[in-house]
């Protein structure tokens, strides 16, 4: 691994673990009143993108973040749609 990588590697960790706060916050509120789930659909669709285009790049460290950032996504927006109906 070169430093261009773990620089990579850096920001998508940075990225990733962006949205875990929010995760926690809707887990114990169980409100998604004021959160998008447009925002979090597009953003997650986004990532698959990402994802994808690590893959043919073959660039580990996009592959990596983005398939983990990917799954923290789809968790918000399972909650989203999950506790809307509440």
């Amino acid at each position: 691994m070169n430093y261009t990588d773990i620089i990579g590697l850096f920001a998508g960790i940075c990225v990733t673990i962006s949205v875990v706060p929010q995760i926690i916050k809707v887990w114990k509120t169980k409100k998604v009143k004021q959160i998008s789930l447009k925002t979090f659909g597009i953003l997650t669709f986004g990532l698959l993108i990402w994802i994808i285009y690590g893959i043919i790049k073959n660039d580990l460290p996009i592959i990596i973040t983005n398939c983990v950032s990917f799954c923290l996504n789809l968790i918000m927006v399972y909650f989203i749609i999950y506790y809307e109906k509440e």
